[in-house]
């Protein structure tokens, strides 16, 4: 018997961000009612403390479940880059601040960085990995992990997204990022393909 079926419906996403809570109820919304943490009426704001994206997502969904008492689903996701052997990594949102901050600092300042540190590189080669985590409040997990290949540009391009998007180029559409249709890039980008491997394993419970 699909254990699914036995599964409280109610799922709490540790985000308040509009976009992440749609693209989750668009791939997982006919088995889950997917929750923001404002609308569950929860506060959870971890310290992100792992050194893989998977470990963050686990932090993060099992602080949001605890305070819930119910399922919860997290995604921790950032930029590799080849040739910095990994860099910026899990710290892409914190990349350009001093050791020791915990706060993530500007889109700017974290691309002034990755640029000034690509200088002279002809290797760009880069991927966009996300990790999502689903916790139940007994424990059970389930977690999975999606990517995205591509190269880092020379200079910005594109307006529509952001951190490192308008420098991330997908080689098969000769688009960045922030260039791409955002219905275009909710198909191919990291977090969708993590999402819908989530959904595999969660079918194959």
């Amino acid at each position: 018997m699909n254990t699914l079926n036995n599964m409280e419906k109610i799922l709490i996403v540790a985000s308040n961000n509009k976009n992440k809570i749609r693209e989750i109820k668009q791939i997982l919304g006919d088995i889950f009612t997917p929750v923001s943490l404002s609308e569950a009426g929860i506060t959870s704001d971890p310290e992100e403390t792992g050194k893989t994206f998977a470990e963050n997502a686990v932090i993060k969904a099992e602080a949001a479940s605890k305070a819930a008492n119910a399922p919860a689903i997290a995604d921790d996701s950032g930029l590799c880059v080849y040739a910095l052997n990994g860099e910026p990594g899990v710290y892409s949102a914190r990349y350009a601040c001093k050791d020791g901050e915990h706060e993530n600092a500007s889109d700017d300042k974290n691309n002034e960085k990755l640029i000034r540190k690509m200088d002279g590189i002809t290797d760009r080669r880069a991927v966009f990995v996300s990790a999502v985590a689903i916790v139940w409040p007994d424990g059970k997990k389930v977690v999975a992990e999606g990517r995205c290949p591509g190269v880092i540009t020379h200079d910005p391009r594109g307006s529509n997204g952001f951190g490192y998007d308008p420098y991330f180029l997908v080689e098969e559409y000769g688009k960045t990022f922030a260039e791409l249709d955002g219905e275009i890039k909710n198909k191919i980008s990291h977090r969708a393909h993590a999402l819908a491997e989530l959904r595999k394993k969660l079918t194959e419970i």
